[in-house]
């Protein structure tokens, strides 16, 4: 594979949730092909977002694939829950901090017939999720230190992206490489370049007056 469609993918965190059902409209409406919903607990990283009951609330209202990114310890025991909610594709640490069984996660998730994710933080070096590229659909590169949203983007991790591209180039496969961590017009364009094909953004949509508008920057429409 040379090139692939550019997803954008919001992140739900970024929405104002006191209109939650609102804004999952706006968003899908305005282009969005994905909603990312970030999955934290005050343990894997220092933050606590929500969990399976907002999945399943988001689930009601749109039908837009569900894009669950884990960022918890144990995330095997909690894939179940995730499924029910309604996830379409489920994303889990290699990291060891997350305390499962990488390839045995993997393969539930798998079972389920939902999409197969695997992320690395930006201190992880490539390396660890090499043994895993054939078995996954989507490898999110992340360009901050998961935990919390409006860091500056982390231009050093473009070298883990261009590795995911030789890769999939060389097998000629359909793995998704995901970014997720101060996407912007600039740095999403930077990302395309060097083979992400899905971009998570929050503020910079979420936080704009023009969702649509700033959909279409982020593919790198004027």
């Amino acid at each position: 594979m040379t090139s692939q469609k550019v997803l954008v993918a919001p992140s739900i965190l970024a929405a104002d949730f006191s209109h939650l059902e609102t804004e999952i409209h706006r968003a899908e409406e305005a282009g969005a092909d994905w909603l990312h919903l970030d999955i934290m607990d005050g343990h894997f990283v220092d933050n606590i977002s929500f969990g399976p009951a907002v999945v399943a609330t988001v689930r009601k209202h749109t039908k837009l694939p569900l894009d669950v990114h884990l960022m918890i310890e144990h995330p095997d025991h909690y894939v179940p829950r995730f499924l029910e909610a309604g996830a379409n594709s489920i994303t889990v640490h290699v990291e060891p901090e997350a305390k499962h069984d990488v390839a045995k996660t993997l393969s539930t998730i798998r079972a389920a017939e939902c999409g197969v994710g695997l992320t690395l933080n930006p201190a992880t070096p490539f390396e660890a999720v090499e043994p895993y590229l054939a078995s996954i659909d989507l490898l999110l590169v992340m360009t901050v230190h998961p935990g919390f949203g409006g860091q500056p983007f982390r231009l050093e991790m473009m070298e883990k992206v261009k590795r995911a591209k030789t890769w999939r180039d060389a097998h000629q496969s359909t793995l998704h490489i995901e970014v997720d961590g101060g996407i912007n017009p600039a740095t999403a364009k930077l990302s395309i370049a060097n083979g992400a094909n899905v971009l998570v953004a929050g503020t910079s949509i979420f936080r704009a007056e023009d969702y649509a508008k700033a959909i279409s920057e982020l593919r790198g429409n004027a």
